[in-house]
């Protein structure tokens, strides 16, 4: 990573420090340092609001520059700031909702005369608006996530389950450079590449705060397929999450096994219209609250409400910022006023689920760029009949 990008997010960060007058942050979560110092490390960055960060590294020993330590334990800490002349904090924040509790104290332990105060907030919301060097990676992330979705109607093969189709798919998804590993904020959020649903099981409740749920093959990942067999009539959402540099693009779509019901297609075009109308109203100082009351009062009015984003258990958003980890800031949510920003990116997911045959509708990466949103996932977005 560039060092002039680095420091343009570290000052992000800072001059959100500035007006809660926080004197240092110390960083040491996995996607707080990708977007710090370009990596994952086994260290703590050290970043002062008025000097230049310093690396304190455990891990890979083979780290070089002016401003990196090794280090065996936390504790060197300190005394490396006091051989570098360096004050230290009078306050000084953590990553407070991400830390393990015993690490947590072990680190204000080390500054036992400054205030700690929690960092999560400051540093999730430098990281919701993104640089343009952020922007330039969701959009080559989202022509390789567009590549492996064009291939998905001919690795279909009769009598398959969606478990299987679900494995040819990740392959796709592999062969174009996916990373696999899907970052999630949050101690009770797990996802593995993403879900394939079909048929009912696409309105089976989840345990995790998803569009739409799935039982998963076991109760210890209870999500995405289950090994359902994909059946004439049925449809078939993919949601596999586009991780090929880093950063999660987000992207659905529906295929089908032969035709669908009438009221399927007629759902799927209500969930691209309220896409139409959502993007047409996403734009700087737009409030998220708006968008989502816009998307369910569409719902409500062409009378699928009852089965607008899930049967039963429900999903109370429509979209979700997207970048480092699968669920960033903004959130299209009710009671959600936050205010769009050039250069949030956001994933928008109208979805309905018809009983018997499954669920329809879209999910697509946007970019809010100075006049309204740019969408970084393109490909075609009618439902496709597999093996076609």
């Amino acid at each position: 990573m560039l060092q002039p990008e680095l420091k343009l997010r570290r000052d992000k960060i800072r001059s959100l420090m500035t007006l809660k007058d926080i004197d240092a942050a110390l960083i040491t979560c996995n996607a707080n340092l990708i977007y710090t110092y370009g990596q994952v490390v086994s260290g703590y960055l050290y970043l002062p609001l008025h000097s230049p960060a310093l690396l304190f590294f455990k891990r890979p020993n083979n780290i070089k520059g002016e401003h990196s330590f090794p280090i065996r334990k936390p504790e060197q800490i300190v005394d490396i700031l006091k051989e570098q002349g360096l004050p230290l904090p009078p306050k000084l924040m953590l990553e407070g909702d991400e830390l393990p509790y015993t690490e947590y104290v072990r680190l204000a332990s080390l500054f036992p005369d400054a205030e700690i105060v929690n960092g999560t907030p400051i540093i999730r919301q430098a990281r919701s608006v993104k640089t343009s060097v952020e922007i330039e990676m969701f959009r080559r992330s989202g022509i390789a996530h567009a590549k492996a979705y064009e291939q998905i109607p001919g690795i279909y093969r009769e009598g398959m389950t969606d478990v299987e189709l679900s494995i040819e798919i990740e392959r796709l998804m592999r062969l174009q450079g996916c990373l696999g590993i899907f970052r999630v904020f949050g101690r009770s959020m797990e996802i593995f590449m993403g879900s394939v649903l079909t048929g009912n099981n696409a309105a089976y409740p989840s345990p995790y705060d998803f569009a739409l749920g799935g039982q998963g093959l076991d109760p210890a990942l209870p999500g995405g397929a289950n090994g359902t067999p994909l059946k004439e009539g049925q449809s078939v959402m993919v949601d596999l999450g586009g991780n090929f540099n880093g950063y999660m693009g987000d992207m659905s779509r529906v295929f089908s096994v032969g035709k669908l019901s009438e009221e399927a297609y007629a759902a799927h075009q209500v969930c691209l219209d309220i896409q139409e109308k959502v993007s047409s109203m996403a734009r700087p100082g737009a409030v998220c609250e708006d968008l989502y009351n816009a998307a369910v009062d569409m719902a409500e009015k062409t009378g699928f409400a009852d089965k607008f984003m899930g049967i039963g258990q429900q999903a109370k958003f429509i979209g979700h910022g997207i970048g480092l980890e699968i669920n960033e800031m903004p959130v299209i949510a009710p009671r959600m006023k936050q205010e769009l920003e050039p250069g949030m990116v956001f994933a928008l997911e109208p979805k309905i689920v018809i009983p018997e045959v499954g669920p329809v509708g879209i999910e697509n990466s946007w970019v809010v760029t100075n006049e309204g949103v740019e969408k970084l996932t393109n490909c075609a977005e009618e439902i496709i009949e597999l093996g076609k």
